[in-house]
């Protein structure tokens, strides 16, 4: 009888024993998100950049240049610089959605975020966004860090046909 119970014992720890195997790990898709087309634009590919754009964002809440200007079906660089002491931000967008994440951030100042049409920088810091302009209009970019953009860190940009 020990003997089947012993056995029984080994099965049962064998079977179950890769259940946690890997708790901790992401469970999230190994792929990269698609890109999803956006009023202003899309994800472009680094590969396809025809320009970069340095935006240079400062702890006088203010971004150099404050304006830009693409043209339909242009894929650009935008070389992020944080020349600050403090976390910048920049997140493309309309005068709405940007209104809108602000009013999140104020409510959820750490709240996580990340995607394809915004680059969080650290102090003395740099990132690239690149980004496939495919909409013709005038759109807005802003820093959406707590307090920033009610400062009046934001900017716009106009897509061209």
């Amino acid at each position: 009888m020990k003997t089947i119970k012993f056995i029984a014992a080994c099965a049962l720890l064998v079977s179950t024993s890769h259940v946690f195997s890997h708790e901790n790990a992401s469970h999230g898709s190994h792929a990269a998100p698609a890109p999803q087309q956006q009023a202003w634009g899309i994800a472009g590919q680094a590969r396809e950049a025809t320009r970069t754009i340095t935006l240079r964002m400062t702890d006088d809440m203010r971004f150099t240049p404050a304006q830009f200007k693409a043209r339909v079906g242009e894929t650009v660089r935008l070389r992020v610089e944080n020349k600050g002491k403090v976390l910048h931000e920049v997140v493309l967008g309309t005068q709405a959605s940007l209104a809108e994440h602000a009013a999140m951030m104020r409510e959820h100042p750490g709240m996580a975020h990340a995607e394809a049409h915004m680059a969080h920088v650290a102090p003395g810091g740099a990132q690239d966004l690149v980004w496939r302009f495919n909409r013709a209009g005038s759109f807005d970019f802003a820093c959406l860090v707590a307090g920033h953009y009610e400062a009046g860190m934001r900017g716009t940009f106009t897509v061209t046909p």
